[in-house]
């Protein structure tokens, strides 16, 4: 997995739960840091040299600013990725796992209405993400010589052919 290191809590926290759930399906996790362009590239190399299976990109505001790097770079070096959003799969990426943003921004437009109606901000339950899309590239997967079973594409939210 990559993270920022620069985003130490997010970091830690992405890094402390992918380990739990890696320790439960038996895979081994090896995270690298990046936090420039320079050392984005520096991770890829690492991935190349130790042959990793799969790369996971951590949610981070500077790594979904280089989105397109990331997708050159898992193209050229033949890496399966996964991301917790569905812009990097739109440029080039292969899949993602994440929070409908859509449906989020809808949540606070129902915050904000209620607010402005008069209700206290303090008053109002706390709301998590409860709606996530799965996000597929077809396009990557056969670049990458991938074949998603149909099982799994007959879950995904959304397929870009």
């Amino acid at each position: 997995m990559l993270v920022n290191p620069a985003n130490a809590r997010n970091a830690e926290t992405t890094l402390g739960d992918l380990q739990k759930a890696a320790r439960i399906i038996g895979l081994q996790i090896y995270a690298l840091n990046a936090s420039t362009s320079r050392e984005i590239d520096a991770a890829f190399a690492t991935l190349l040299r130790d042959r990793s299976d799969a790369l996971f990109v951590a949610s981070d505001g500077f790594f979904h600013s280089r989105r397109v790097q990331f997708a050159i770079l898992t193209a050229r070096d033949k890496i399966p990725a996964a991301y917790g959003d569905r812009d990097y799969v739109a440029a080039g990426g292969l899949m993602s796992y994440g929070t409908d943003f859509a449906d989020t921004f809808r949540q606070v437009g129902v915050y904000t209405g209620k607010i402005l109606k008069g209700a206290k901000p303090a008053d109002l339950p706390v709301a998590q993400s409860t709606k996530f899309e799965l996000v597929i590239n077809l396009q990557t997967a056969s670049a990458l010589g991938l074949t998603i079973p149909e099982t799994v594409l007959a879950t995904a939210d959304e397929v870009i052919q």
